[in-house]
């Protein structure tokens, strides 16, 4: 077993729970101080380095994607979609058609205002890169803008979804003006102009080190109490700076001494300090949490063998997982779970037993003898700048190593893997066999948003599973409005997963925030926002 310690590869988590220490870290890489009482700076779970969250799926490119930009429907902490920038809407023909009309008042930080040819265009890119908004559009005859405040979509089949799938938070449906929207979906955007709360400071962005976020003053809000995503989006400050400080006890120290006021992951070893330490609080705001998977390359060997993957699920404990990642926090950790969380054990618990059973060593070298693996190296994409990626790395390639594998364990920072994770490449020439993730618990409620466990091939998420049984079963679940019908569905889902493994899944963890006690109104659910929030 390899412990957290050795995870983090004798890291900040060794001694950095002592003031002193933490001290002797700030004198490194001071943060500088915030600005006014109007102004909250956050250190945030990573480093910025797209600011597109329609090309990027990172969570941190997602979290400035709904600063800056609006979707058409909100989820509110309960995951129940509402309306955002729709005023109104009307679904016809069991959904076969869906009429949306835009609420006043939307406009965009250049000053245009918002119209439906801008949330048509927006659309249309993101439908190229998700993969929900590809399955979207295979069921779409049209989508127009009727006028400068109405939208139009008509289906070749019934689609009740609309809001649940427009109001998704891993790689969210953003409206952008319609000259940016036309942007190659694969090419970055280059104005970052949307109509949210607030506006993205270019001028003042550095990368992995600043990015600043001014509060749009033309936006107006909804009359409706702020949930999540849902609701009125006030905002009470006038500005919010990101402070990318990659030495989590740099970060801890600053928090300590008010130069910053969130962080919004701290290493959970800092956490007991934290909680003791004089105005700071501590607390979970994500109650879902997140999904620790390893996302295998389906496209080349060896991963693309099923009987390899089932061996490399077999090899890796998920306690092991959770142990290295959540360190001294143990009870917002949780082993022992497969795909879905819908809250069903019929649906949940599905094949875990069989799935779950640690087996022996020569066991294990069975199955490996069996797989059709041969020696080749497994190429590990390993962010080891990335708080929970970092021990989530150390501990596959351990696991792997231990069952005969040979990991080329490859360290790099988060920006790199982001990069390299697009080839499709051979391993020798750039190519990649797996690398660490993690996805929003609220995604994987039902099949609908489950992007990851998709088996649509080369149009899919990195590593591009091919699996039609479960496209077969996806767009079932989809064309079926019977309850009984979907829970069987799911639970085929779920147990065809279990054989294809499109990822593996390595455990679930609810994260802790940490913030100055000044701060009050930080809203729950899946990802950090700021309206609502207060500083005094």
């Amino acid at each position: 077993m390899i412990g957290r310690r050795g995870a983090l590869r004798g890291g900040v988590a060794a001694g950095l729970t002592q003031a002193a220490s933490l001290t002797q870290a700030a004198s490194l890489a001071r943060p500088a101080l915030a600005a006014g009482g109007k102004t909250l700076s956050i250190v945030p779970q990573a480093t910025l380095n797209s600011v597109d969250p329609i090309w990027s799926t990172s969570q941190v490119s997602r979290n400035l994607g709904f600063m800056v930009f609006e979707p058409l429907y909100g989820r509110d902490a309960d995951g129940v979609p509402r309306p955002q920038m729709v005023g109104s809407d009307e679904m016809e023909d069991g959904g076969r058609r869906w009429t949306m009309r835009l609420r006043p008042g939307l406009v965009f930080h250049d000053g245009e205002k918002v119209r439906a040819q801008d949330c048509v265009a927006s659309v249309r890119r993101w439908m190229q890169r998700d993969t929900m908004g590809v399955a979207l559009a295979a069921r779409l005859d049209a989508l127009e803008a009727a006028d400068d405040q109405t939208i139009v979509w008509r289906m070749s089949k019934p689609f009740p979804h609309m809001r649940a799938l427009l109001s998704k938070v891993v790689q969210p449906v953003l409206m952008m003006p319609e000259r940016v929207a036309l942007t190659d979906p694969f090419r970055q955007i280059a104005d970052v102009i949307g109509s949210g709360p607030f506006r993205w400071l270019g001028d003042e962005y550095v990368v992995a080190s600043h990015a600043g976020f001014a509060r749009f003053d033309g936006y107006v809000p909804r009359d409706e109490a702020p949930s999540f995503m849902a609701g009125g989006h006030r905002v009470l400050l006038d500005k919010v700076e990101w402070k990318m400080i990659p030495d989590a006890g740099t970060a801890a120290n600053a928090l300590l001494t008010g130069e910053i006021d969130w962080i919004e992951i701290p290493l959970p070893d800092l956490l007991a300090m934290l909680r003791k330490a004089p105005g700071v609080k501590t607390g979970v705001l994500d109650k879902a949490g997140q999904i620790m998977m390893l996302r295998p390359n389906h496209l080349i060997a060896p991963t693309s063998l099923a009987a390899v993957r089932q061996t490399m699920r077999a090899a890796i404990s998920q306690a092991e997982v959770v142990s290295a990642v959540m360190g001294a926090d143990p009870a917002n950790g949780i082993s022992g779970v497969g795909f879905l969380a819908t809250g069903n054990p019929e649906i949940d618990d599905a094949g875990l037993d069989a799935a779950q059973k640690r087996p022996t060593r020569d066991e294990l070298k069975a199955m490996l003898d069996r797989s059709g693996y041969a020696g080749e190296k497994l190429v590990l994409l390993h962010a080891t700048d990335h708080i929970f990626f970092n021990p989530m790395g150390a501990v596959v390639a351990h696991a792997l190593t231990e069952a005969g594998m040979t990991v080329d364990d490859q360290a790099m920072d988060w920006p790199t893997v982001q990069t390299r994770r697009v080839t499709k490449e051979p391993l020798g020439k750039g190519g990649w066999s797996m690398f660490p993730s993690l996805v929003a618990v609220t995604e994987y409620r039902d099949l609908l948003l489950t992007s990851f466990m998709r088996g649509n091939g080369r149009d899919g998420w990195f590593g591009w599973p091919s699996d039609p049984r479960m496209e077969e079963l996806y767009d079932a679940w989809l064309g079926t409005v019977d309850a009984a019908e979907q829970t069987r569905l799911a639970r085929e889902y779920e147990l065809r997963g279990l054989t294809s493994l499109p990822f593996i899944p390595l455990g679930r963890f609810r994260q802790t925030a940490a913030w100055r006690d000044n701060l009050t109104g930080l809203l729950d659910g899946p990802c950090v926002v700021f309206w609502n929030v207060t500083k005094t």
